[in-house]
């Protein structure tokens, strides 16, 4: 969420950077943020002034009346009794600014770094890298779907048995491979000064709306009504709440996490050939790496997160690009986003497999996540976060692209993971 002090000293800017992203009516909202928050400083002032005089005469009551001036005393309670309506008045028309003001900045997207290109959707983001040879394949090679049913890997119809489609059932060898890419990743991600932990996958409002899930996103959660909870969509939720209402100190930074979770997404209105097979699913494994950082190296610790990603998908030799994401596509809480693509050789088209994004301070303002400069002054530190990585898109590109007239070769990177070189 964007701060009002923010909006109202760079109100230009921020209008500059919401035309990037598209977004409609942005100067009238902007306008009326400014109209009502001069609304609340005007009623917070009268309130204070209220409350000032309140005090002021309670403490001269007791006096009058220990002096004898009852009539003086008399008349005093009569203008506290007026005061306490005033002030009464005064903090529920607050309440209603307040809330008014919030629901307006809840519908404000991040203002997207100078790097964000001009777009409208996904075809407008620009190609910043591509590595990796695309594998010609046999004659006959299949998609992974079809490659799943004839090795007997994952069960697509046994998951819409039990539960419905987009919950596939990994068998054998597929899950054995499932937990090999757990594995390897998150060592990976160990390795490189990640600290592992292990998160609730279900998680209350308060933590949904601080990584901004809520209000934007609601429609594409789990909801558990009865007892106010959501599924989680990403592990970046849960790993980033860890610091809501936490004040840090400059030393603290860098703080690296990195977790396993399965990610449940409704994915309403996802249909067509596009999504066949482990192409979108409602259920699904991921390890996501998150970074708290102090704002002056948060850019520098993207890059670190990119490089850092492209190091596994060469390791796994799977063919790769990465896209800088155009202000029409860019997430609601983003600055800046770059997407990891892989190629799937049997189905001819790119998969995105990793999104790697620098909020700023957009979600430590929601989670009021702070820390404390040299100067001891308190400051919104920066939240970053990455896939690192999707599974199931991985998964896909690794059966289509290591497929062979004699089975799926395993990549060799998997191998101590997995315990078997192919699947037959």
């Amino acid at each position: 969420m964007l701060q009002v002090s923010f909006i109202k000293e760079n109100k230009e800017a921020v209008l500059k950077g919401l035309a990037v992203r598209n977004f409609t009516n942005a100067a009238k909202i902007i306008d009326t943020v400014i109209t009502i928050d001069e609304n609340r400083k005007n009623t917070q002032t009268e309130l204070d002034k209220i409350l000032a005089e309140a005090n002021k005469i309670a403490k001269e009551i007791g006096n009058l009346f220990k002096n004898g001036e009852v009539e003086k005393a008399n008349t005093h309670k009569k203008r506290s009794g007026e005061l306490k309506i005033i002030s009464i008045k005064l903090k529920e028309k607050l309440t209603i600014v307040n809330t008014n003001l919030n629901e307006l900045l809840y519908q404000i997207p991040n203002i997207p770094n100078i790097l964000v290109p001009k777009g409208n959707s996904e075809k407008d983001n620009e190609i910043t890298f591509q590595e990796g040879e695309i594998p010609k394949l046999y004659d006959g090679a299949l998609p992974h779907w079809e490659l799943a049913k004839k090795h007997d890997i994952i069960d697509f119809e046994l998951g819409t048995k039990i539960t419905g489609a987009g919950f596939p059932v990994y068998k054998g060898k597929g899950a054995k491979l499932q937990r090999a890419l757990i594995n390897y990743f998150l060592d990976k991600n160990t390795s490189a000064g990640y600290d592992e932990v292990q998160v609730p996958h279900l998680v209350n409002e308060t933590s949904a709306f601080g990584t901004g899930q809520l209000p934007d996103k609601e429609g594409q959660m789990y909801h558990d009504v009865k007892d106010n909870l959501y599924l989680i969509p990403t592990a970046e939720v849960p790993i980033t709440n860890i610091f809501r209402d936490v004040l840090l100190k400059e030393e603290d930074f860098p703080i690296c996490k990195t977790g396993y979770t399965p990610c449940f997404r409704r994915e309403a209105g996802s249909y067509g050939a596009h999504v066949r097979g482990l192409n979108r699913l409602h259920q699904f494994d991921k390890v996501e790496i998150v970074r708290i950082e102090h704002p002056d190296k948060s850019y520098k610790a993207l890059d670190g997160m990119v490089d850092h990603i492209v190091e596994i998908l060469r390791e796994l030799k799977l063919p790769f690009r990465i896209l800088r994401l155009c202000g029409g596509d860019i997430g609601f809480t983003s600055a800046l986003t770059y997407d990891f693509e892989v190629f799937s050789t049997a189905q001819n088209r790119w998969l995105e497999i990793s999104s790697v994004s620098n909020f700023e301070n957009f979600q430590a303002n929601r989670l009021k996540l702070r820390y404390k400069d040299t100067n001891g002054k308190k400051k919104l530190a920066h939240t970053l976060n990455g896939s690192s990585l999707a599974l199931p898109r991985v998964l896909a590109s690794i059966l289509e692209n290591y497929q062979t007239p004699n089975g799926i070769k395993i990549p060799r990177v998997l191998v101590k993971y997995t315990g078997f070189e192919i699947i037959d």
